[in-house]
C-alpha cells in the first residue's frame, strides 16, 4: 500500500500504508544487527559503532553510522524494539516530511555522538572510564530515542498505552525517557552514554518546539527581561508611589 504523505492524523496500524524511508532506515538496522553474528561480517557492524577510534585515529564516520548499526542479543526482544520503532517513527515522519525526518535524526545522533565522545574522552585522561563506556547510545537505541523525544513534541497531547495498560500523554515521554537513560547508567556506568542520550532529547525538543537552541535561547531571556522589568515596576509604585499605566488600555501611550 502506497504511504499517504498528506496524513494529519495519528495511528498506530499499517491502514494507511508505510512510508519508504522508515522501512529502509529499519531494514539497514536489522541487516548490520545481523551481520555482528557472523564471523566473516562482524568486523562490518564493529567498524560502523561508535567507538574512541574517533579521537585516536580519526574515523570520524563513526558519529554518523553508529546509529545504524543495529545492536542487542538475538531475541524476540529486537524484533519488538523495531516494531515500536516503526509505530512511532512513522506518524514522526507524517508530521516533519522526508527532509525534517532525516534531519532530525541527524542533528540528534550527530550531537549525542560528539557529546558521548568528549565525555569517553575526558574519562580516559583522568582514569575512570567503564568497560561498557557509550554503549548507551549505540545502534537503534540512539534513533529510537529521537523519535520519541520527535514524537513528544510534535503529538504532546496525544494519549499512549505505556506498556499497553498506562495510559501516558505523549509529552511526559520525554521525562520517562532521561529517567529510563538514567536506570540504563545506574547499571552499566557509562556517563558518556547517558549524557550522549539526554544531550540528543535536548537538542531534537529545542530543534522541533522552540526552531533550535538559539532561539530557545533567545526566548526565555526575553522572558526573563519581561519579568524583571515588571518586578521592578512593582517595587518603584510600592516605594515612590508611581502609577503604572497600563498601555493596552491607552493607545495614545508611547
Amino acid at each position: 500500500m502506497a504511504y499517504d504523505y498528506g496524513r494529519p492524523q495519528l495511528t498506530f496500524g499499517f491502514s494507511s500504508g508505510v512510508p519508504r524511508d522508515v522501512i529502509a532506515l529499519l531494514a539497514v538496522i536489522f541487516t548490520t544487527f545481523s551481520l555482528q553474528f557472523f564471523s566473516q561480517t562482524y568486523w562490518i557492524t564493529e567498524i560502523l559503532r561508535l567507538t574512541p577510534m574517533v579521537w585516536q585515529r580519526g574515523w570520524l564516520w563513526q558519529l554518523v553510522t553508529y546509529p545504524i548499526a543495529g545492536v542487542g542479543d538475538a531475541s524476540v526482544w529486537f524484533l519488538l524494539e523495531l516494531l515500536f520503532l516503526f509505530f512511532f517513527a512513522r506518524d514522526v515522519f507524517a508530521r516533519l516530511g522526508r527532509r525534517g525526518f532525516w534531519q532530525m535524526l541527524l542533528t540528534g545522533a550527530l550531537t549525542g555522538g560528539v557529546v558521548a565522545v568528549l565525555v569517553d574522552l575526558a574519562g580516559r585522561f583522568v582514569g575512570r572510564v567503564p568497560e561498557a563506556s557509550m554503549v548507551l547510545v549505540q545502534g537503534q537505541h540512539m534513533i529510537f530515542v529521537a523519535v520519541i523525544a520527535a514524537f513528544a513534541v510534535l503529538y504532546r497531547d496525544a494519549t499512549i498505552m505505556l506498556m499497553l495498560i498506562i495510559p501516558v500523554r505523549a509529552r511526559w515521554f520525554l521525562p520517562i525517557e532521561v529517567l529510563l537513560a538514567f536506570v540504563g547508567f545506574l547499571k552499566t556506568h557509562d556517563l558518556a552514554g547517558f549524557l550522549g542520550l539526554c544531550a540528543a532529547i535536548a537538542v531534537v525538543w529545542s530543534t522541533l518546539a522552540f526552531g533550535g537552541f538559539r532561539r530557545a535561547g533567545r526566548e526565555s531571556w526575553l522572558r526573563a527581561q519581561g519579568w524583571w522589568l515588571k518586578q521592578r515596576m512593582g517595587r518603584l509604585r510600592r516605594k515612590r508611589g508611581f502609577r503604572v499605566v497600563d498601555d493596552r488600555r491607552d493607545p495614545w501611550l508611547h
